[in-house]
């Protein structure tokens, strides 16, 4: 580890960046340029003292859980992100199938996003990072740890994900999972990943186990969602993919269904979601 290097490549990487480069307000005058260390351990979901640490070179060793956080705050490329796995002595991460870092042009978009629900998701429906409509609309994910932060896992194993849809849609929404899994399954053939997430399910619910032997496939690009919030009732939204380049990540984005009061309710939401983070 060349902690001399890493914290050199933290600060100024840190001072190339503005608040509005990762959807934060502007604030009140800055004596420096770029974010300021509290700024980017609260993007990265850490201590302002143990980032401190980082770019004095005398921290501790870091995870890749804690690369991968840092790589996403600081807005880092595919060739940034790697750099940054080495200065710290891990082999960089595989850019295909099961990459988890998102990259700055897709969370430039996810920020851009105010008033719209969205989210990054991985080919095996882990989520990614989420804007604060999405976590308003369908709950906070950042807290869920292991197999919790995949979308399909939760569908087939928790009753109360489950719950968020009318009863009469499951099955519709269960068959898409189970769907693109078989798409994603058979692009990333031989990965050990997606064979033992598959296993996984498949062991757990019988649901999907069923499902799974059907072998129906389709990549979700667009679907229909009705989705019951406790705040505002029913909220009928379409949910539209754009799937990164290799397609190992996609950004969903909720919109209002037409001819319906799922812009109000979503503009309702914004506020009281405002409301309940001002009052926390």
């Amino acid at each position: 580890m060349d902690r001399s290097e890493l914290a050199d490549f933290l600060r100024r990487r840190r001072e190339q960046l503005t608040p509005a480069d990762v959807g934060l307000p502007p604030g009140v005058r800055r004596r420096t340029p770029g974010l300021r260390r509290d700024e980017v351990s609260l993007l990265a979901g850490m201590s302002t003292d143990y980032y401190t640490r980082l770019e004095q070179a005398r921290g501790p060793h870091p995870s890749t859980q804690v690369l991968a956080s840092l790589a996403r705050a600081l807005r880092l490329t595919d060739d940034g992100r790697d750099h940054l796995y080495h200065l710290v002595g891990y082999p960089a991460p595989d850019r295909g199938g099961g990459d988890r870092h998102v990259g700055p042009g897709l969370l430039l978009l996810l920020n851009k996003l105010e008033d719209t629900p969205a989210c990054v998701v991985s080919d095996l429906s882990e989520v990614l990072v989420q804007n604060r409509m999405h976590t308003i609309l369908l709950g906070d994910v950042s807290s869920q740890r292991g197999l919790d932060r995949f979308y399909a896992w939760r569908y087939f194993t928790d009753l109360a994900t489950r719950a968020v849809f009318p009863a009469e849609d499951w099955d519709r929404l269960a068959r898409k999972h189970v769907a693109d899994l078989r798409a994603t399954s058979a692009r990333r053939s031989g990965d050990a990943e997606v064979a033992d997430f598959i296993a996984k399910l498949r062991s757990r619910s019988t649901e999907f186990d069923r499902l799974w032997a059907e072998h129906e496939v389709a990549v979700r690009i667009s679907d229909r969602k009705r989705i019951q919030h406790p705040e505002v009732g029913m909220v009928d939204i379409d949910c539209e993919t754009l799937l990164s380049p290799n397609a190992a990540q996609h950004l969903l984005v909720y919109l209002p269904r037409p001819g319906t009061d799922a812009r109000e309710k979503l503009d309702l939401l914004r506020v009281i979601g405002t409301q309940a983070l001002a009052s926390g």
